[in-house]
């Protein structure tokens, strides 16, 4: 179900709601497409898959099929459930057009259940092998629910090869639990890459009338505020009023708001960056006038 895969392939009830009907939902878990994995929980069926190709070829689930594994919400699903196996190992081509093989061994204490890699074994290969904002989509994800320390993570990083230690530190330095979801941890990877941009996550703003609200991302030195445009349709009047208002506070109070949609940060990368470039541009020569 695309709304599911939008909210990161893990969501509770209330969210999807927003986005679907009660009787579309109910139909996608009767064809199986999403699982109701708890109480007011669903995900994407991405974890059974991934178990039952994991023991078939007596490997490993890695990377973001592991993820998904331990529920945690991420940028896009695997094409195919993603296995690692032992080097030297033979998997039929017929296999292997079903299974992301992935020829390595991982160490038995870093093995859940004879499937799947462990919470942080799962977490240092994302961060080692995955493109950063994926890496830190799913990071901050693991934050959020608290399954993991940073520190520990940190301690880690030294179990990976020397190649792949200043990605996942990168990584691991940038998480914050205080993304709300994959479209904000895709958003805040781009501002991290624009030169210039120092963005901070859920930053509270207040006017001289007060409290004006929390934004997903915000450079307080040059006033710039970065929002991921929700899907959720406003069909409220009344909740359309205080967005309209939120927002012009925020520009009559001086900051420079740009509000950017799923599509554009997960599919046009490139000219989001251009965007916020072009927005420090403009507010570092204000800086500098003043």
């Amino acid at each position: 179900m695309t709304a599911v895969t939008a909210l990161g392939g893990v969501t509770q009830r209330g969210p999807l709601l927003h986005l679907v009907s009660r009787a579309a939902l109910e139909r996608a878990v009767a064809r199986g497409e999403v699982v109701r994995v708890a109480r007011g929980r669903y995900a994407l069926p991405t974890d059974e898959e991934a178990r039952r190709r994991a023991h078939e070829l007596t490997g490993t689930a890695v990377l973001i099929s592991a993820a998904a594994h331990w529920g945690w919400a991420r940028m896009w699903e695997p094409r195919r459930p993603q296995v690692a196996v032992p080097r030297g190992r033979k998997v039929p081509p017929e296999r292997q057009s079903a299974v992301d093989v992935r020829w390595r061994t991982v160490p038995p204490t870093d093995v859940v259940d004879g499937w799947v890699t462990s919470r942080e074994r799962t977490l240092l290969d994302c961060a080692a092998l995955l493109p950063f904002e994926q890496a830190l989509a799913i990071t901050d994800s693991a934050l959020r629910a608290g399954s993991v320390s940073r520190s520990v993570l940190a301690a880690r990083v030294a179990d990976l090869p020397r190649v792949h230690r200043a990605r996942a530190r990168r990584v691991f330095a940038e998480a914050s639990p205080l993304a709300a979801n994959p479209f904000e941890s895709a958003l805040r990877a781009i501002a991290l890459g624009v030169a210039g941009l120092d963005v901070r996550c859920q930053v509270r703003i207040d006017d001289d009338r007060g409290w004006v609200g929390r934004v997903d991302l915000a450079d307080r030195n040059l006033r710039i505020v970065v929002e991921a445009d929700s899907m959720e349709y406003h069909g409220e009047r009344e909740a359309m009023d205080r967005d309209v208002e939120r927002y012009t506070r925020l520009v009559g109070d001086g900051w420079l708001v740009l509000r950017f949609t799923w599509s554009q940060v997960m599919t046009r990368p490139g000219w989001v960056a251009q965007m916020l470039a072009k927005a420090v541009a403009q507010r570092s020569h204000l800086v500098r006038a003043a």
